[in-house]
């Protein structure tokens, strides 16, 4: 293939292939030079191009061949040089007059067709001088061609005219007169050929839109007749083009002008149309007798052409014509359906009705605007308004004035289900934007379509009745009100048999559509059971309503069932009894009905029970249609329909299924509140008759399976009987339900498991269906294949499925007529599909070679197509199995596409599937690079290009598919430069086939490489220039086009597919191009505000309109914009940093302006929120505000670089509190009032609002729904289910513990601020005026007044949620009446809402109990006063006791003891499990929670005093670190260990200090308190101590896992390790701190058994985090240490006698840890010296006695101390001599002296030597201070009489630091601090030793001298510094403070 690839064609590689092959090649060279051709220099080789070229014209070529062809030599001429066009325009005209007729010479002819066709389109007016001469030829060579050359002479002709325009006006009569003809040609291909012709030709020419109007409508009607999809389509194109163009000329061509064109009126024009709907192809010339005389009906195929010719009309003329004459429209189409001659029949009345349904549909759904369509509903309601005042007037009038009244009113039902129809779906598309259809009473639509209800037709009844559920669906708020109306007027008319049906069907209906409500109705509206009740009881009262009351009785019931098991569990008591009163008790009874009653009797009573069949959803199912032959025979037929009802109902229950297909909704009534099957806008069931028989073969389906093999051969043989008897068409029908019910009986087997049964049973069923294999009726043959491969799948025995298949090989070898060819073969395919691959392994071979070989055959196209359906099947089913076979049917496949012609259109789909099976058997493979792999690929590349090109668009699908498949095994072979733009061409392409396919197609694409698919997108836009590409993309890109699909598409997978493709683009793109994103959805969104006016709308009529989008975006697509721009924030918060940091963004831009950063769009983004949240539609509010929150969160503490102190957000105060106010508005639903809730506890406690009236204007929103919830449970104005006004108020709750929780942080850190001020101070220096700040009480003091109420309901809210997770064996234990917030009704829903809001709830109650709550008790009577009546139940419920019983008072503490267990049951009950998707804040909130409730002394005392507790509540903590990881819930939890163990610190030493009191003298008994008791053992699961251990020991393992020695040793170990996070480091440092709080909680033998553990614990941890840092600091975790260390060896509790000998041990081993842990290491990183030795240094202060005298330990210490006194840090050096300082310094002389002799010598030498070497820096200047500091404390501690010889050493070397008067000028300034320090210290020492101090200066003149110099020296700078500095400002004293406070 590879050689196919050249400029010119390689005719030597051409030679050297097969004779097969060469097709292939010469296309593929085609499709090379097509896309190469653009980008050429062709000068040189134009010649021999031209050559070749027109060389393969008459190489015979395939239909895809010559179109390349052709496309590539007209390609040619138009970029290289013209002067030989005429030659080869010549040549071909010459082939195209050749009278060589036969088969073999007509591609060379078609190909020469096709050739002068693509001269002209592409060359036009350059070849004008040829055409006539031309066109003559095509004219001629038409009259005596085959069909495949008529249509490609008029797809030439098409192109001719199309390349000429204006210029061949001189030809178009007599185009126009051969054409005609041709329209209703026997050939489908040339129909639609001819109509395209013409539609190209009325472009130009006027006479067809003006003086052959006529004639073309006749025309179209007659091509209409009998026609295909494909001819449908291209007719109904030319009529509608036709039509809109005589009503609205497009442009008068020039010479037309001058004739004055008579412009049709729009009467006359849908007057036409309405012909052809009306009266067909016939005409309206013929005289009207013969038709009525035959009383003919229209063909439905005309019917169906028209009807989508109207669409095609009003499309054309566009959605503001539509807005414009929409009421002449309506009334228009309305007429059709009244019309006498469209409803001759039931069934062609519902076929008209379902024509005209989809004119509205089509028309007024997708061309018009939400505005448009609010007034096009109004048009809608008028016409029905009149219309039904016309049917009353005929109704009322009781004289019989109006004779044709009766007429009327039956013509009347068919408008008014057309109209109501089109009403229900315009409202339900709508939405919540249809509210001003309700609430203006100008419209009165609800007035109006509840008066159709009392129509005297059914079918209308039910229609009105549709349409108010579909109002209901929309606007929810309404289905509580609609319900109480029709309630009311059903118990007022009661005696209207009308009133009755009407109403009751509504009432069904609204019930049927709560559940899209998705707040439901309240539980009380179940009450429809007993005005159902009522209708059936007093049915028998009145014969005149019996029937309807028996109807509307049972109708209500099954409605009801649709509510679910939650409301119907109350009423099934009820239910059953009136189920048994409406059958026979027992076979006595039912004999002695049979034998009475006449036939109005029996109507009433079978319409019960087919309702009472049709409610039950239970299967108690009794035999009723024993009785029901018996009872029609002795009553008669008009019993027929009453009694199929109740067959019909019957077998759905026994089957379990609702009536399934649908067609028009009066054939059953119940489909009103069945759910509609997705994807259908209007239920409409099948007529009865149908009905029945598809509801009986389902049954049979189910029933077989479980039937004894007797009674199946019964039933076969039965079958088989029938079908003999049967005669004519009346046996087709029979047959086709018999094999029906034997699908689905073999199918029910597969699905079971189940064997067919015996021999017998087989070959009956066998006989059966192989007798059907050579039916002339093909879904007859189609559904034998089927059963057949079903057979044998139930069968399953190899040698069965061999004599299967060799009867079809036998049968197929020897057949030669198409029926039994097409059946066996396939037979062979369901043969394979059925058994799979291994079953049917053997006879693949000889299946394939027989279907290769049929497949062959290209006289019969059918045989074609079956035996290419049939291998595309195997192929499927063998999968690798097949892959033997790939290249013999590839070649196959793309044989036959080259050859087949392309109006063969089922040939080509088959083509396509195998294709696709071929691709998908060989799978990933296709990515190798072997020979036959890219022969493979390069083949099915062919193929798919193939299949591309071809017209038909189902073919084109298959073709997108084929390459969406290529394109996951081998993306790098699918070239996304050419399929991309073909997809987006797709997009607008009228087939709903295609644009599904090419949305699938781009939804896999954009997965992978979203930005080159959309960087090929926008190619196509540049090239807009090509008449070729009907695709509008513009500036917006693909992604601007699939957004305006998703106002124009209403299939659901379209819609999603769209979804996911653009959520594709949005995650690869939307940060790149963020402002290009932010922008699309602005624009969507915008549309919700300002929609243009009506003014602006007509002012621009005209071409230029086209770019823009037809119709504002509708509220579901706003909605989704909605939640792209959340998804778009997440994107940018998981990108990069910057983009919620404004400095850093506008650096960012100002390095690169292409940098797009988020928070520069902030106004945008809150724009687009506001927007959202405070739309008409609720779905966009609940985005809107959910946008909002986002932004809040992402935004809150982003700081406003230009004013310190702010955060940007500030500047937005007003904007929020506006977009949340209408939420709290009264008639807003629950869940939107609910989000707000969310959103306002989100911003308040964001800390953004700084001022105090914007913080009041949002809190007074939650203030007023506050007062909401306090209005108790039985609030009259209840529109929704309870569980909403549940979700509604525990929103508020939780918002007001959100916002609680946030004031008291706020309070609390106000509270520490002072202290942490002065700390900070160096981060800020300049002190910021915090004016417009809050003061930090402000918001406490806000909430504070509602608190009262507040901790009241959070606790009743705490108590409901606490019942409702109990399990479900303690239902018994829930309060029969429900909770303060919940119904016993709606508790399923109500345990969401709750599972929602407990946690903050829970963290708010802690925080109140833990302020002031433990000492609140509230008195029951206050407690009541507070509560509204309904809640008084719930109050004495959370009281504890049984209501009515008088309050008894409990204590104060009894009463905190119960809100302990609340809390710490909710706590741990939540703990032990949260389930996985559980959001993080529900853990963090339940921790803090139990974290502040231990805070108070009251809980602690609880929980200490109860140990198990503790127990119980670490063992829940240690679980829950098991599963979740973030280090903010490790932190939290860490806390509340500390927060239990404290507690039981305080307990014990309480404990201890009472026993000290009480008993001084036995001292030993206070010590045995505590765990371990006198023997030390600790008891898991009973012992805090060793819980904590346990869970402590797993998060340093975690955090450091070469602590455990498992884990250090296992060969995976790793050694090096990482240095901690600053998080992990917090809680290392929390867990030792904890560790060493723990031995407190023993007794002395208890902390001799833990404390090994947890000393080497720390000492690790010590060791592993004591690294040296750049600046010195000491990490968390090595303080957290040094502080345990200095805890437990200061422990009292272990200088007992006992434990004294272990106690010192364990010292001693400890200290030795530390000094091998401080040998510095070649290795390691750098260890910190210091705080080894503070460690060091700690064991020496602290535990003097027992470390004492130890030899190896003294020398160790001694070392390391040396090693630090020489390090060649300072700061060591430094920090050394501190800590030596407090050695020297220890009471214990013991201990010090051996220190003092052996390091004191090595400070002198060091301090000495600084004379030398002065200090560089503040560190060095520092040690050396520190080195002086401990020799001035080594002379205080020496004796008199060495006091002399001390101070020889420190005074010199104090002195030898002083500087001398020229040295000090040129000093640096640590140089001078040295002396300064060195001279103080002389003037301070000299005092305290006097005598001392003269006796060494004595001895030392030089030394006298210098001193005394530096003492002048000091005295004269002091004195000229005073003189020189002013009197001090008072300004400068706090500037000073503030520098000296923060050292």
């Amino acid at each position: 293939m590879e050689l196919a690839h050249s400029l010119l064609l390689n005719e030597e590689a051409l030679a050297q292939i097969t004779e097969a092959k060469r097709p292939v090649f010469i296309f593929e060279w085609l499709r090379f030079l097509d896309k190469v051709l653009v980008a050429t220099d062709v000068k040189e080789k134009q010649k021999k191009l031209v050559e070749q070229l027109t060389g393969l014209i008459s190489s015979s070529p395939g239909p895809p061949t010559r179109k390349l062809l052709a496309k590539n030599l007209a390609a040619l001429y138009s970029i290289g040089d013209t002067f030989t066009v005429f030659q080869t325009l010549d040549k071909c005209n010459d082939i195209i007059k050749n009278k060589d007729d036969t088969a073999a010479y007509l591609p060379t002819k078609l190909a020469a067709v096709a050739c002068v066709g693509a001269f002209y389109e592409k060359m036009g007016r350059m070849l004008g001088s040829s055409f006539p001469e031309t066109v003559n030829n095509l004219l001629k060579s038409l009259k005596s061609a085959e069909s495949q050359g008529r249509s490609e002479i008029l797809m030439s002709l098409q192109k001719v005219l199309n390349g000429l325009g204006g210029a061949a006006a001189s030809c178009h009569r007599d185009i126009y007169k051969n054409a005609r003809s041709l329209l209703t040609d026997r050939s489908m291909a040339v129909r639609c050929a001819v109509a395209k012709c013409l539609l190209e030709l009325q472009n130009e020419a006027v006479f067809m839109w003006t003086a052959e109007l006529e004639n073309v409508a006749t025309l179209c009607f007659k091509a209409l007749e009998n026609s295909n999809y494909g001819v449908r389509v291209a007719v109904s194109k030319l009529l509608g083009t036709v039509m809109a163009t005589a009503l609205i000329p497009k442009q008068l061509a020039p010479g037309a002008a001058a004739q004055n064109v008579k412009r049709a009126t729009l009467e006359e024009v849908l007057e036409l149309m309405a012909t052809g709907f009306l009266r067909g192809g016939s005409g309206f010339l013929k005289s009207g007798g013969e038709m009525l005389k035959v009383g003919g009906s229209v063909n439905r195929e005309v019917r169906v052409g028209v009807t989508q010719a109207y669409v095609v009309f009003v499309t054309t003329l566009g959605g503001q014509w539509l807005e414009r004459n929409f009421a002449t429209f309506l009334s228009h189409v309305l007429d059709l359906v009244s019309h006498p001659r469209a409803t001759q029949t039931h069934v062609e009345a519902v076929y008209s009705r379902r024509c005209v349904s989809f004119i509205l549909r089509a028309t007024v759904g997708s061309l018009l605007g939400e505005k448009a369509q609010i007034a096009a509903a109004k048009d809608i309601c008028q016409a029905i308004g009149k219309q039904m005042k016309a049917v009353e007037a005929v109704v009322n009038d009781t004289n019989g004035e109006n004779k044709s009244g009766a007429a009327d009113v039956a013509a009347s039902q068919h408008v008014m289900v057309c109209a109501l129809q089109e009403l229900g779906s315009l409202v339900q598309s709508l939405n919540a934007t249809a509210s001003p259809l309700i609430q203006e009473p100008s419209i009165g639509l609800l007035e109006t379509v509840t008066s159709v209800l009392l129509h005297p037709s059914m079918a209308a009844r039910l229609a009105a009745a549709w349409c108010l559920r579909c109002v209901a669906v929309a606007l929810p708020f309404q289905l509580t009100p609609f319900l109480d109306r029709c309630a009311e007027r059903l118990n007022n008319l009661k005696t209207s048999p009308e009133a009755v049906s009407g109403y009751s069907f509504a009432m069904a209906a609204l019930l049927g559509g709560v559940h899209q409500c998705p707040l439901g109705i309240p539980h009380a509206k179940g009450k429809v059971i007993s005005i159902a009740e009522d209708l059936l009881r007093t049915a028998a009262q009145n014969s005149r309503l019996s029937l309807q009351r028996t109807q509307a009785g049972w109708l209500l019931l099954g409605a009801l069932m649709t509510l679910g098991p939650s409301v119907v569990r109350y009423h099934l008591p009820k239910m059953l009894l009136l189920w048994r009163n409406v059958f026979p008790r027992s076979l006595k009874e039912l004999e002695a009905e049979k034998a009475r009653g006449d036939s109005f009797t029996w109507q009433v009573t079978l319409e019960g029970r087919a309702g009472a069949l049709c409610g039950k959803n239970h299967k108690e199912v009794v035999k009723v249609h024993v009785l029901i032959p018996s009872v029609i025979k002795a009553h008669g037929a008009h019993l027929k329909a009453s009694a199929a009802m109740v067959r019909l109902r019957l077998y759905d229950i026994l089957a379990l299924l609702p009536p399934k297909t649908y067609e028009a909704l009066e054939h059953d009534p119940s489909s009103i509140y069945l759910r509609i099957p997705a994807g259908e806008a209007v239920p409409g069931p099948l007529p009865l008759g149908v009905s029945v028989i598809d509801a009986s073969v389902a049954l049979f389906g189910v029933v077989f399976p479980h039937v004894s093999y007797k009674h199946r051969l019964q039933m076969l043989d039965h079958f088989a009987e029938c079908v003999k008897q049967a005669k004519g068409v009346r046996q087709q029908a029979v047959q086709l339900n018999i094999f029906t019910a034997v699908l689905s009986a073999l199918k029910g087997l597969a699905e079971n498991k189940s064997t067919l049964g015996p021999e017998e049973v087989r070959k009956s069923a066998l006989t059966l269906v192989m007798g059907a294999l050579d039916n002339p009726n093909p879904i007859l043959r189609c559904a034998a294949g089927e059963a057949l491969g079903r057979m044998a799948q139930v069968v399953g025995e190899a040698t069965f499925i061999a004599r299967m298949a060799q009867f079809s090989f036998d049968k197929l070898k020897s057949a030669r007529d198409v029926v039994s060819r097409t059946g066996h073969s396939l037979a062979l395919g369901c043969l394979h599909r059925y058994v799979g691959g291994i079953g049917s392994g053997q006879h693949l071979k000889t299946s394939v070679s027989i279907l290769l070989a049929l497949a062959q055959d290209g006289t019969s196209p059918e045989v074609q197509t079956w035996s290419l359906h049939s291998l595309a099947l195997i192929v499927d089913s063998s999968g690798p199995m097949y892959r033997g076979y790939v290249e013999p049917t590839l070649s196959l496949v793309l044989t036959l596409l080259l050859t087949v012609p392309p109006s063969h259109t089922e040939v080509h789909q088959c083509l396509g599937r195998c294709l696709g099976a071929i691709i998908t058997t060989v799978g990933p493979e296709l990515q190798g690079n072997g020979a036959t792999i890219s022969t493979i690929r390069s083949s099915c590349l062919v193929g798919c290009a193939i299949t591309q090109d071809h017209s038909d668009s189902l073919v084109q699908a298959a073709a997108i598919s084929c390459l969406q498949q290529l394109h996951m095994f081998a993306p790098r072979h699918v070239n996304l430069s050419s399929l991309v733009p073909s997809l987006c061409v797709h997009l607008c392409s009228s087939h709903l086939l295609l644009r599904r396919a090419a949305v699938a197609c781009l939804r896999q694409l954009a997965q992978r490489e979203a930005a080159e698919v959309c960087e090929y997108a926008m190619s196509l836009a540049k090239n807009a220039g090509d008449k070729e590409n009907r695709v509008n993309i513009t500036e917006t890109g693909l992604e601007g086009v699939l957004f305006g699909m998703l106002d124009r598409e209403t299939d659901r997978k379209l819609c999603s597919d769209i979804h996911d493709t653009l959520g594709h683009m949005l995650s690869s793109l939307a940060v790149e191009k963020l402002s290009h994103w932010l922008m699309l959805c602005k624009d969507v969104l915008a549309a919700s505000s300002d929609e243009m006016d009506d003014d602006t709308m007509f002012t621009t009529l005209g071409e230029e309109d086209k770019s823009k989008p037809s119709v504002a975006p509708r509220w579901a697509t706003r909605v989704f914009a909605a939640d792209c721009l959340c998804r778009i924030i997440m994107l940018c918060e998981n990108a990069n940093k910057a983009h919620f940091d404004l400095a850093m963004a506008r650096s960012a831009k100002l390095r690169n302006p292409k940098n797009d950063l988020l928070v520069l769009h902030l106004s945008d983004l809150i724009r687009m929120a506001f927007m959202a949240a405070t739309d008409h539609s609720n779905q966009l509010r609940m985005a809107g505000l959910q946008a909002l929150e986002d932004i809040i969160k992402k935004f809150a503490s982003v700081p406003e670089p230009e004013f310190p102190g702010h955060v940007i957000l500030e500047q937005y105060q007003a904007n929020v509190g506006a977009a949340l106010r209408p939420a709290f508005s009264q008639d807003t639903p629950s869940d939107i009032t609910a989000k707000a809730c969310q959103v306002c506890s989100t911003w308040i406690g964001s800390e953004v609002v700084s001022d105090l009236n914007d913080l009041r204007r949002v809190h007074n929103l939650l203030v007023s729904s506050l007062d909401k919830v306090q209005a108790g449970k039985g609030s009259s104005s209840q529109l929704y289910r309870e569980s909403a006004t549940t979700m509604e108020k525990l929103a508020v709750l939780k918002a007001w513990a959100e916002v609680y929780v946030v004031a008291m942080k706020i309070k609390k850190e106000a509270e520490t601020k002072p202290k942490r001020a002065i700390k900070n101070t160096d981060d800020d220096d300049e002190d910021f005026g915090t004016v417009d700040e809050l003061p930090p009480d402000s918001l406490i003091t806000l909430v504070q007044p509602e608190l009262p109420i507040l901790s009241r309901l959070w606790l009743a809210a705490l108590k409901d949620y606490a019942l409702l997770t109990l399990p479900a064996e303690f239902a018994s234990q829930l309060p029969p009446d429900g909770g303060a917030f919940y119904t016993p009704e709606t508790i399923d829903t109500a345990r969401l809402h709750y599972r929602n809001s407990w946690a903050p709830i829970l963290h708010a109650v802690a925080l109140w109990l833990n302020s002031a709550g433990f000492n609140a008790s509230e008195s029951p009577e206050e407690a009541a006063a507070a509560m509204p009546n309904s809640q008084k139940r719930a109050s004495s419920i959370m009281l504890n006791q049984a209501p009515g019983t008088p309050p008894a008072t409990k204590s104060l503490p009894e009463i905190n003891k119960d809100r302990m267990h609340l809390i710490l049951g909710v706590s741990i009950q939540f703990l032990c499990s949260p389930r996985p998707e559980e959001p993080v804040e529900h853990v963090t909130s339940c921790l803090q929670a139990l974290h502040t409730l231990l805070d108070s002394p009251c809980a602690r005392i609880h929980i200490a005093e109860d140990q198990l507790l503790g127990v119980e509540l670490l063992s829940v903590l240690h679980r829950l670190l098991l599963t979740w990881d973030p280090p903010s819930v490790q932190l939290l939890v860490t806390g509340v260990v500390q927060q239990i163990v404290r507690a039981a610190q305080d307990y014990l030493q309480e404990k201890r200090n009472t026993l000290n009191e009480d008993d001084i003298k036995e001292k030993e008994t206070c010590l045995v308190l505590g765990e371990g008791g006198e023997t030390g053992g600790l008891v898991p699961g009973k012992s805090l101590v060793f819980a904590a251990m346990e869970l402590l020991m797993f998060i340093l393992v975690r955090h450091m896992p070469h602590l455990s020695p498992k884990m250090s040793d296992s060969p995976s170990h790793v050694s090096a390790k990482p240095q901690l996070s600053e998080e992990s480091a917090r809680l290392v440092a929390a867990t030792v701190t904890i560790l060493s709080d723990l031995p407190s909680l023993c007794s002395p033998a208890g902390c001799m058994t833990i404390l090994p553990t947890i000393l080497f614990l720390i000492t690790r941890v010590l060791k592993e985090t004591a690294v040296k840092s750049v600046d010195n600091q000491v990490s968390p975790p090595v303080s957290a240490t040094l502080q345990a260390i200095k805890t437990i060896v200061t422990l009292p509790m272990a200088k007992t006698e006992e434990t004294h000998k272990q106690w010192t041990s364990l010292i001693r081993s400890t200290l030795a840890s530390v000094l091998e842990y401080s040998q510095p290491e070649g290795t390691k990183s750098i260890l910190d010296e210091v705080s080894m030795l503070t460690a060091i240094a700690l064991f020496l202060w602290s535990a003097s006695t027992e470390i004492i005298g130890v030899q190896s330990l003294q020398n160790g210490c001694i070392n390391r101390f040396k090693n630090a006194l020489n390090s060649c840090d300072p700061w060591v050096q430094a920090k050394c001599y501190q800590l030596l300082l407090s050695v020297f310094q220890h009471t214990n002389r013991a201990l010090s002296t051996p220190y003092i002799h052996s390091l004191a010598p090595i400070m002198v030498e060091k301090l000495k030597a600084v004379e030398g070497n002065r200090p560089n820096s503040n560190t060095e200047l520092l040690a050396v201070q520190e080195g002086i500091k401990v020799l001035e404390t080594l002379v205080a501690l020496g004796e008199e009489q060495n006091r002399v010889q001390l101070l020889a050493l420190l005074v010199p070397t104090l002195i030898s630091y002083l500087l001398n008067e020229n040295a000090f000028a040129s000093a640096s300034t640590i140089s001078k601090d040295l002396h300064e320090f060195a001279l103080q210290n002389l003037m301070h020492i000299g005092p305290l030793y006097p005598h001392a101090f003269k006796t060494v200066m004595g001895a030392a003149p030089e030394l006298k001298i210098r001193l005394e110099t530096a003492v002048r020296a000091s005295q004269a700078s002091k004195a000229k510094a005073a003189a020189r500095q002013p009197p001090p400002t008072i300004h400068s004293v706090p500037t000073i403070k503030l520098k000296t406070s923060f050292f």
